[in-house]
């Protein structure tokens, strides 16, 4: 952030308002104060409506400045910051389970030095669905099954990625009650969670599909007027393709890049072994951002809530050489400070 303001200066641009007000913050913001309803038309068809964005966030906005004396910018903001501490405390919770300390710590510092960690200071979804997701993965690596079932719901009323937490709070209850099949005691918490978890995710594509007229395919006909939509991936080709015969801004093979890096380091994260929550969880979001197209450049935004993708990286760099090590995570500060700053004033969608 104090890179990002630095630069923000030097080229007489406001650091708040790139944070608070940049792309997507601008449509939360937005339905924070007025609701649902604006829907912008383009000469080239697509049809952007603020229906595309989940109801949480811009409602604990909404909060915030009927209790608070800030603006939606403001609110949003804090609420971000907040999530953001809170998701760094639950990946180190989940990790130190399945680890230790030192993992835990090391992967946290990772998860902070992303080149598109900037996202997590900024008035975006990313840092809440995180926090749910860490918690609720955590619920269930505890066996705290309606905790986990609540933090579930809850992230799929953040973002459309959100199902991930769902998928894997269904999956691993599903394996848990197959478990226990002949057993009378303590299936009903787990039942429970199952149902909860797809309910927040669900309920509001049920809503807006009722809102369209359409309710199973309303929610995915306003994805559609984004260029949004689920195509194995065959979009992203396309974008590729016109890469590589045409040039382009540099967000574009970066996002290249960094997708690449995910599909990888999911290769290694599944040699490992990992516990089935955080594979399934994990694979749900790798698939979403892999296989849809839509805004190739916002690919790695969508990779940020993956942070198991991070656990080969931490545990290898806790049994380097110290040197190494620091050389490491110094080389990925650096590209994060840079490229981070890069993204706020780049004239692509974040």
């Amino acid at each position: 952030m104090l890179v990002m303001a630095l630069w923000a200066w030097h080229i007489g641009r406001s650091p708040r308002a790139l944070l608070a007000t940049s792309w997507d913050s601008l449509w939360y913001v937005r339905i924070a104060a007025h609701g649902y309803g604006r829907t912008l038309y383009w000469p080239d068809g697509a049809v952007q409506s603020d229906l595309a964005f989940f109801p949480l966030y811009p409602g604990l906005v909404r909060t915030v400045t009927s209790v608070l004396p800030v603006t939606g910018g403001t609110a949003g903001l804090v609420l971000s910051w907040i999530a953001a501490g809170a998701a760094a405390w639950g990946i180190y919770a989940v990790v130190e389970r399945l680890h230790d300390r030192r993992t835990a710590t090391v992967l946290v510092l990772l998860w902070g030095l992303l080149p598109h960690a900037i996202v997590l200071s900024m008035a975006y979804t990313e840092p809440l669905l995180t926090a749910f997701a860490a918690w609720s993965l955590y619920a269930l690596l505890t066996r705290r099954w309606l905790w986990a079932g609540v933090l579930a719901a809850l992230a799929g009323l953040t973002r459309p990625n959100g199902i991930a937490v769902a998928a894997a709070v269904c999956v691993v209850a599903g394996c848990e009650l197959w478990k226990r099949r002949g057993t009378k005691g303590g299936r009903a918490g787990i039942r429970a969670a199952a149902l909860l978890a797809p309910a927040g995710w669900l309920g509001y594509l049920l809503w807006v599909g009722a809102r369209k007229g359409d309710v199973l395919g309303g929610y995915f006909a306003v994805q559609s007027g984004w260029t949004s939509r689920f195509d194995l991936g065959l979009g992203s080709l396309r974008v590729i393709r016109g890469m590589v015969t045409a040039p382009a801004f540099f967000g574009f093979p970066m996002a290249l890049v960094i997708a690449a890096a995910g599909v990888l380091l999911f290769a290694l994260f599944v040699l490992d072994r990992p516990p089935l929550a955080l594979l399934v969880y994990t694979a749900v979001l790798v698939l979403i951002t892999v296989g849809g197209s839509g805004y190739f450049e916002s690919k790695p935004r969508f990779l940020l809530p993956a942070f198991p993708l991070l656990l080969p990286l931490a545990c290898a760099l806790t049994k380097a050489r110290p040197r190494a090590a620091i050389t490491v995570i110094a080389a990925l500060a650096g590209l994060s400070f840079a490229y981070g700053t890069y993204l706020t004033v780049a004239p692509m969608a974040l």
